[in-house]
C-alpha cells in the first residue's frame, strides 16, 4: 500500500518511516483482546439466554463481532503483525466471520486507496448508488444490503461469476476457491446445527452481527459520504472522536483521515500520526462525532437533498477554502 498518497509534505519521510514499524507483538496483543472480548461475551450469552440479561451481551457480541472487519481491514494492508502469514491468516479467519472473503476485498480495496471519491473507480462508490433519498440512506445503515450483497457475492464466485475485471487470472482463481471454501464452512456450520439440533449459529454469531451492524456503519459509511471528491485525503475523509472502547474495537481506524493518507501506518500509531499531521497541516483535519455526521446526513437528506447536492457543496467549500490559502501566500 506504499504510495497511496494523497497528500504531499506534511510528514517528513524518516518519521513516516519510524511510524510505519510494524510489530507482531502490538498485532498479537490487540487480537487477542478483541477475539478475548468476543469469547467471553460469547460465554455470558450463553450463561444468561432466556432472560432479559441477554439482550446487553447480545448486542455487545454483535457490535465486537462487526468491528472484526476493522481487523481484517489492516490485515489487508500487512499493518496489524509485521510477519506476512500473520496478516493473511487472520485476515482470512475475520473476513470468514464477516461474509467478507479477504482476498477479494483486499484487491479491491486497494482501489479505493489510489481512487478515493473519484466516482468512476472508487471501488467503495462503484458498490453502490449515491444516496438520493432518506430511505435510501436509512436502508444501507440498517445492514440489510450488506449481508444480501456479500452472501449474493460469495455465491456467484464460487461459480465463476466475478463481474468486476480488475482481477488478474491467478487473483480469479484464488477468489473462486476462497469463495468455495468459505461456502463449504458455513454448509459445516449449518450441519453442526442440525446435528446439535441447536440455533447456536444464530445465537451467538449470525443474529448479533445482523441486529448491530448499524453500530458498524456509524462509521462505515460517514468515512467518504458527502465530503469533497477533490484528491485531497486530507479532507475527503473523516477522522471520527469517540471513546476509548470504539477506538479499541475499531482498531484506531477511528482515525481514518491519516490512515487514508498514510496507509503504511500500523494502526497502533495511528494516534500519534494523526497529531502530528493535524498540528502541521495548516487546514483543520474533518472531525465529527458519530452521531454528528449521521445526523447531518439523515437532516440534509431528509431536507431533500440528495448525496449528489451535499457533495457539490462540499466541493465548493473546498475550492473555496484552497482559494483562500492561496490567496493569503
Amino acid at each position: 500500500m506504499d504510495g497511496f498518497v494523497g497528500v504531499n509534505d506534511v510528514i517528513e519521510p524518516r518519521r513516516l518511516k519510524a511510524l510505519s514499524e510494524r510489530s507482531d507483538a502490538k498485532g498479537l496483543v490487540q487480537a487477542a483482546s478483541h477475539l478475548g472480548a468476543i469469547g467471553a461475551t460469547t460465554a455470558c450469552l450463553a450463561l444468561t439466554w432466556g432472560s432479559w440479561w441477554a439482550a446487553p451481551f447480545f448486542f455487545l457480541q454483535g457490535v465486537l463481532l462487526n468491528q472484526l472487519y476493522a481487523a481484517e481491514h489492516e490485515c489487508y494492508h500487512g499493518t496489524a503483525f509485521k510477519t506476512r502469514w500473520l496478516n493473511d491468516w487472520f485476515g482470512r479467519l475475520f473476513g470468514f466471520v464477516n461474509f467478507y472473503p479477504s482476498d477479494y476485498d483486499k484487491w479491491q480495496h486497494f482501489a479505493h486507496h489510489r481512487h478515493t471519491q473519484d466516482w468512476e473507480k472508487d471501488t467503495e462508490l462503484l458498490k453502490r448508488k449515491p444516496y438520493g433519498s432518506v430511505w435510501s440512506f436509512l436502508w444501507m445503515f440498517s445492514g440489510m444490503p450488506f449481508f444480501y450483497y456479500r452472501i449474493r457475492s460469495i455465491a456467484g464466485h464460487a461459480f465463476g461469476h466475478i463481474p468486476e475485471k480488475v482481477f488478474t487470472e491467478r487473483q480469479t482463481r484464488i477468489l473462486i476457491r476462497s469463495a468455495r471454501l468459505h461456502l463449504l464452512g458455513y454448509a459445516l456450520i449449518a450441519a453442526s446445527a442440525l446435528a446439535l439440533q441447536s440455533w447456536w449459529p444464530l445465537i451467538y454469531w449470525i443474529g448479533p452481527m445482523v441486529c448491530t451492524k448499524w453500530v458498524y456503519w456509524l462509521q462505515g459509511i460517514g468515512e467518504h459520504t458527502a465530503t469533497t471528491h477533490h484528491r485531497n485525503t486530507l479532507l475527503n475523509t473523516r477522522t471520527f472522536r469517540t471513546n476509548a472502547f470504539m477506538r479499541w474495537a475499531h482498531w484506531n481506524m477511528v482515525y481514518h483521515t491519516v490512515h487514508h493518507t498514510f496507509p503504511s501506518v500500523p494502526f497502533h500509531r495511528l494516534p500519534e500520526l494523526h497529531r502530528e499531521v493535524a498540528a502541521k497541516y495548516p487546514h483543520p483535519l474533518p472531525e465529527v462525532t458519530y452521531f454528528g455526521c449521521w445526523w447531518m446526513l439523515f437532516r440534509a437528506l431528509r431536507s431533500g437533498r440528495t448525496e449528489m447536492d451535499l457533495v457539490a457543496e462540499a466541493d465548493a467549500a473546498y475550492l473555496a477554502r484552497m482559494t483562500k490559502a492561496r490567496a493569503a501566500e
